[in-house]
């Protein structure tokens, strides 16, 4: 099994405590479903930067700032992106991207 970075990005705000129970019911859903694939659960993340190659730094996290994380493992990037669909972040307009983790110390 492989490990994959998730990086939420986007998804509204809910408006108010309805909405809000509501997903975090969804999240907490999704999490247990997929309990045995969880290698760190991830949290949302506030205001970020983004530093380019030339030093300079946006203050708004760029294009399409990151909103929260989580790592998963799956046998392949097809059982990731199975898992990747059903992310409530979806629900609320945003996007999952996905990435291959790779344990340098095992490539030597």
């Amino acid at each position: 099994m492989a490990n994959f970075l998730f990086a939420y990005h986007g998804g509204k705000d809910p408006d108010g405590p309805e909405e809000f129970a509501s997903m975090m019911q969804a999240w907490e859903q999704w999490l247990t479903q997929y309990d045995k694939n969880i290698v760190d659960a991830g949290n949302p993340v506030g205001p970020n930067i983004t530093v380019l190659s030339d030093g300079s730094v946006t203050k708004d996290g760029g294009s399409n700032p990151i909103s929260g994380y989580g790592i998963f493992k799956a046998d392949s990037f097809d059982e990731a992106t199975i898992i990747a669909k059903q992310c409530p972040v979806l629900l609320a307009g945003g996007s999952v991207e996905v990435g291959q983790i790779f344990d340098v110390s095992q490539l030597s």
